[in-house]
């Protein structure tokens, strides 16, 4: 594996690896590497010739009362993991490298972004946007993999690569769960024992309000589902559960046959706030 720090040498690589019509699958991350990157990592070298990993702590997307510094960074542990899973390129640049004094541009994204979680983070999507459009520049890679825990933020680059005829493919991986069904998460490790024992109820609220809408309830019954079985089966304070059309993530009144839908829900416990989703093509009568 090899690292590299700055942004031509990274460019003067992965041009070589596409002048050679070798295919380049790139995994942005910002470090503390777990077992969803991991899932991301093995599907990128299965379906590539070169994997390009990048470590980037972004501090455009930390809003005023989100704290940059501590976010958790290990970068040697972090280049063990890639190490081990056969990654090719490390890409760990600074902030200095990434965005010079006299940068003039910053991408503004003006849908997909006031729902969810982007609701409560204004500028959030704006900087992540920003620095995956600066990264693609950078890696040019063939196929780009994102985790749809995100999905949101699967949304918002989609929504980026057609906007500006972009060339990379977006690869959507599935949510990594527990035995239970609970979505695999760094802040998982916050939960009590008992809140532990009770989490993997968001899931399950999931999957029967899918159900649910797909016998005949509407839009509002089924949220109502959803939010009061969380409520029965956790001590969480729920922050939002919404269905919206995906990837537009638009209002849905009455869902079509064929129609693509998300059901997104966020929980708080004590010290750990809890996001989960699942998106489906909606099919009446399904149960």
């Amino acid at each position: 594996m090899k690292i590299i720090n700055l942004i031509s040498d990274m460019q003067k690589e992965s041009l070589a690896a596409r002048l050679a019509k070798k295919t380049v699958g790139f995994v942005p991350t910002m470090g503390f590497l777990h077992e969803g990157h991991a899932t991301l990592i093995e599907q990128a070298r299965k379906e590539n010739d070169i994997v390009v990993l990048s470590i980037f702590v972004n501090p455009l997307q930390f809003g005023q009362n989100e704290d940059f510094d501590a976010y958790p960074r290990d970068i040697a542990r972090d280049e063990k993991i890639a190490r081990e899973l056969g990654v090719d390129y490390l890409f760990y640049p600074t902030i200095e490298e990434m965005y010079k004094e006299d940068r003039t541009t910053l991408i503004t994204v003006e849908k997909r972004v006031d729902v969810l979680c982007g609701k409560k983070r204004p500028g959030h999507f704006d900087g992540v946007a920003t620095v995956v459009m600066k990264l693609f520049q950078i890696v040019m890679p063939t196929q780009a993999y994102f985790g749809m825990k995100d999905a949101q933020q699967v949304a918002v680059i989609e929504g980026l690569i057609s906007d500006y005829h972009l060339t990379v493919q977006l690869v959507r991986v599935n949510t990594i769960r527990e035995e239970d069904g609970l979505a695999k998460s760094s802040r998982n490790v916050y939960l009590t024992p008992k809140e532990r024992e009770e989490a993997p109820a968001i899931h399950q609220a999931l999957q029967l309000g899918k159900s649910r809408l797909e016998q005949g309830a509407s839009i509002s019954e089924t949220k109502e589902f959803v939010e009061n079985y969380i409520k029965e089966h956790t001590a969480s304070e729920i922050d939002y559960v919404e269905i919206y059309s995906y990837p537009n993530l638009k209002e849905v009144k009455e869902p079509r046959d064929g129609e693509s839908l998300i059901l997104a829900v966020a929980a708080k416990f004590s010290r750990a706030r809890l996001i989960d989703n699942i998106v489906f093509s909606y099919t009446k009568g399904e149960n």
